[in-house]
This record gives structure tokens, C-alpha cells and sequence, in this order.
């Protein structure tokens, strides 16, 4: 017997809808359901005081993918914003990612890409054998002056430890620009889609039928009998119901206010990296639209150990985690009409566009498949 739907997608974030858009494109019946209140996942957007606002955390799109670009670009305008945050410790301000205004600003004597080099490389020598852990690794990348302003307790409130005791292969590389350009991104396409990520997402799931306020688990038996395929976007671990043990995540808090004012901090995005502050960065919305108010909301975000309840934003991926995770993507495998995709079901950090460009890949490889 038939089922009403091809595809049963759970979860309605980036990866969701862009493979419920995909289905729906070659006549597929599509049916998404999502646990919130709202559609768009992490990257959802609310209009307030006439400012879209960056619920869960600031999203700049950014892409080297031509066809991913075209595809965000068919829903929705994109502007011209440049990501160019700050960094503030105490009284002093540097630019980011670290480039010549940067060093400039850490060294007097500092002007060339030669001066930015020798200082760099000389405080790199600290370090002689491998990196065994973070706070080598980057002092072996980057020399000690920046780890200690710039990268040291930033890195500590973000995960909550010290940074002697978190693996080096968190960081892998730290961008070093020889050049005065304040540019965070290398990428050729970047910018903010005018109206909002809410507003783009309603248009890649427009026409496709969307059930919000919606758990999956509370009702799996009926639901995996709606369809031929599902989508599962959401925890590996909770799909498998824990059975071999709870993945670790990182989550966040936020504090927004309301302000008088029609340009409070001059950046849409500070990033305080002392101790001196709890949280790690403030977000100024209007600034990602350059929208016009005689007012201003501005977001403090904290990190924090997660909770049940909380939002799981960033997957833990030491040794134990990873060891783990791979135990359930073997009985992921196993699932023979589940598709698993997206930061939660893959236990991995992902750029929104490499969670499109796989959502693509995914699509094509069930497609071809069929």
C-alpha cells in the first residue's frame, strides 16, 4: 500500500528545507514537521522594533559555492554586508580576523607583512614538539602574544575549560592576513538576505505542507508510517533513544535589550575575549540590514554547559564524542529508509553553506538511487 508521502522531513532548518524544496521541485509529496514554534532552525529571524533579529545567534552567509549561491539567491535578495567584527579585551580594541590592523595595534614597531611575520615567528619557536594541546597549538600557529589577547580566555569561556586541557585539534589553523583588510571571510559571496533568513526559508518550503509545534517522538509510530523516506535533521543520540550514551554539546544563552539609541557599538558583532566579561560576544541586528530606527536591539550571548531543555548548538568532539558518535552513525546505516543530514543528526559544526551543499549531494545521491 502506498504512503501518503515520499518524504516525512523532521526538522525545519537549512538542511530540511532545502532537501523538502528539492523533493517538491521533482512532484514529490513532502510533509515537515518541526518541534518549535517556527520554521528556519537556528538561523530564524524576527522582526522587532522594524529590526530583524538574530534569535539564536548572528548567521552571515558565505560561500564559495557558485550553485549554492544561486540557489539561497532564487528565494531571496541578498545584500552587500561584509562581516568585519571586533574583538575587545578591557580598554583596548583589535580588529578580526587577525591581519596588518591587527598587528599594527599589537607592536609598535609593526607596519609590514615582514614586521607582522618576525614577530610572529619568533614567539612561534616557544614551542618545539607537537602541539598536546589547544593552548600549544596555537601558540605554535600564531605566537603568544595573540593566544594571550586574543584567543586564551575567549576560547576557555566558550568551552568552559582550559584551554590546557582542550584538545589541539580544535584548532587546526588561525587565519593570518598580511594585508589591511578587515574582511572575516576569504569567500567570493557573501552577505545577509534582505528581509531576514525567516522570511528565505518561507519561500524554499512555500507550497510544501509544514506541521510546527510538532515532536517527532511523540508520535514515531504514526509517523513512520506516513512515509516511504524520512529526513531526520535532529540529535543522532535522541533518535536512537541514548541507547549507547548521551553525545556531549555546547549551548548558549542570550540576553537581549531594547535601546534608545541609533547606534550603540558602530559593528553588528563585538567579540569580548577577556574575563573580565561572561559573555563572548554582542550583536547589534540593525547593523546587519543597515536598518534605519531611532532605535537599536542589542544581544548579549553567553556560553553554556547544556542542559535538557536547551538548544544544542555546538557538538563536543574530543576522543569520547567522536568515538561514540561513530558507533551511532554505524546503526545510522542500518536505518534503510532514514536519511540522516544537518549539524545534529551528523554531530558536526557546519557553515550553512555546506549544510545546503550536502542537503544537494544527499538529494542526488537518493535520486540516482531510486
Amino acid at each position: 500500500m502506498s504512503k501518503k508521502y515520499n518524504y516525512l522531513i523532521v526538522g525545519s532548518g537549512l538542511f530540511g528545507a532545502t532537501f523538502a524544496n528539492l523533493a517538491k521541485k521533482d512532484g514529490k509529496k513532502v510533509l515537515v514537521i518541526e518541534k518549535r514554534n517556527h520554521i528556519a532552525g537556528n538561523i530564524y529571524t524576527e522582526k522587532q522594533e522594524g529590526i530583524n533579529v538574530h534569535k539564536y545567534g548572528a548567521h552571515i552567509f558565505h560561500t564559495n559555492y557558485k550553485d549554492v549561491w544561486d540557489f539561497v539567491n532564487s528565494f531571496s535578495e541578498f545584500n552587500r554586508y561584509t562581516n568585519s567584527p571586533i574583538a575587545r579585551i578591557k580598554n583596548r580594541i583589535f580588529n578580526l580576523p587577525f591581519n596588518m590592523n591587527t598587528f599594527a595595534e599589537l607592536w609598535d614597531d609593526c607596519f609590514t607583512p615582514a614586521d607582522a611575520l618576525r614577530h610572529i615567528n619568533e614567539e612561534r619557536k616557544e614551542i618545539k614538539d607537537t602541539p598536546k594541546n589547544l593552548e600549544e597549538q596555537a601558540i605554535s600557529l600564531v605566537g603568544r602574544t595573540i593566544y594571550e589577547l586574543l584567543i586564551k580566555e575567549y576560547t576557555e569561556k566558550q568551552w568552559n575549560r582550559d584551554c590546557k586541557e582542550l584538545p589541539a585539534s580544535i584548532i587546526t589553523r588561525l587565519p593570518v592576513r598580511l594585508i589591511y583588510d578587515n574582511n572575516y571571510f576569504n569567500d567570493r559571496y557573501q552577505g545577509i538576505p534582505i528581509g531576514g533568513y525567516t522570511k528565505m526559508v518561507e519561500n524554499m518550503l512555500s507550497g510544501i505542507e509544514i506541521k510546527l509545534d510538532t515532536d517527532f517522538f511523540e508520535h514515531r509510530d504514526e509517523f513512520e508510517k506516513l512515509a516511504d523516506k524520512i529526513v531526520y535533521t535532529g540529535p543522532l543520540d535522541e533518535y536512537f533513544d541514548y541507547k549507547l550514551g548521551n553525545l556531549d554539546w555546547r549551548s548558549l544563552k542570550f540576553e537581549s535589550e531594547t535601546l534608545n539609541e541609533e547606534n550603540h557599538q558602530g559593528v553588528a558583532v563585538v567579540n569580548y575575549t577577556g574575563h573580565e566579561v561572561a559573555y563572548t560576544r554582542v550583536i547589534e541586528h540593525k547593523h546587519f540590514e543597515d536598518t534605519k530606527s531611532d532605535k537599536t536591539i542589542i544581544t548579549y550571548e553567553y556560553p553554556a554547559d547544556y542542559k535538557p531543555g536547551m538548544e544544542k548548538y555546538y557538538a563536543i568532539n574530543d576522543e569520547r564524542n567522536n568515538r561514540l558518535a561513530e558507533e551511532y552513525k554505524k546503526l545510522a546505516k542500518d536505518e534503510k529508509n532514514v536519511i540522516f543530514g544537518g549539524r545534529l543528526a551528523e554531530y558536526k559544526y557546519y557553515d550553512m553553506d555546506d549544510v545546503i551543499k550536502s542537503a544537494f549531494d544527499t538529494y542526488e545521491r537518493i535520486r540516482s538511487a531510486e
